[in-house]
């Protein structure tokens, strides 16, 4: 595994242990050369799955872009890097038990949407506001008073 940090091709594993789902191995290494720690995943290899874009494009499916548009949502918020890992990874799951070779982009970002609502308001209503393309204020405000709903919601039946 080449170092992220100086290019050396040698470390040593420190730890390994499975995702919180089991469908991946985490592995915590150290570089031989300068030290410094690093997180890799290991993951089975599955069927390839293409995505349907919403005009109609087929393209082959990348965790990377459901992992960065997480990132992006959740940045500067209490959310580790770990949690957001295993989010992808539910997604992923959810996407390959209930697909054939095939997946909407609007189901991905559903799936997204349901995790991060779950997680943390103020994530979910980034992404929510960048996939379903807000165009003004009305429509965020509307997102929001759902959220601010629930919350009362919640704070009543604890009551």
């Amino acid at each position: 595994m080449k170092c992220p940090y100086c290019g050396y091709k040698e470390d040593k594993v420190v730890d390994s242990r499975a995702t919180a789902e089991e469908s991946a191995i985490r592995r915590r290494r150290e570089c031989l050369k300068c030290g410094k720690r690093f997180t890799t995943y290991e993951y089975i290899e599955e069927v390839s799955l293409l995505v349907i874009k919403k005009d109609g494009r087929r393209e082959p499916f990348d965790r990377k872009k459901i992992l960065s548009g997480i990132i992006k949502a959740c940045e500067k918020r209490p959310i580790s890097m770990e949690k957001i890992e295993d989010i992808v990874i539910q997604i992923e799951r959810a996407i390959q038990k209930k697909s054939d070779r095939e997946v909407s982009s609007s189901r991905i970002g559903e799936l997204v949407m349901e995790r991060l609502k779950g997680l943390d308001d103020v994530a979910y209503v980034r992404f929510a506001s960048v996939y379903r393309q807000f165009k003004d204020v009305g429509q965020f405000m509307v997102e929001l008073k759902d959220i601010l709903n629930k919350e009362k919601r919640e704070r009543k039946s604890a009551k």
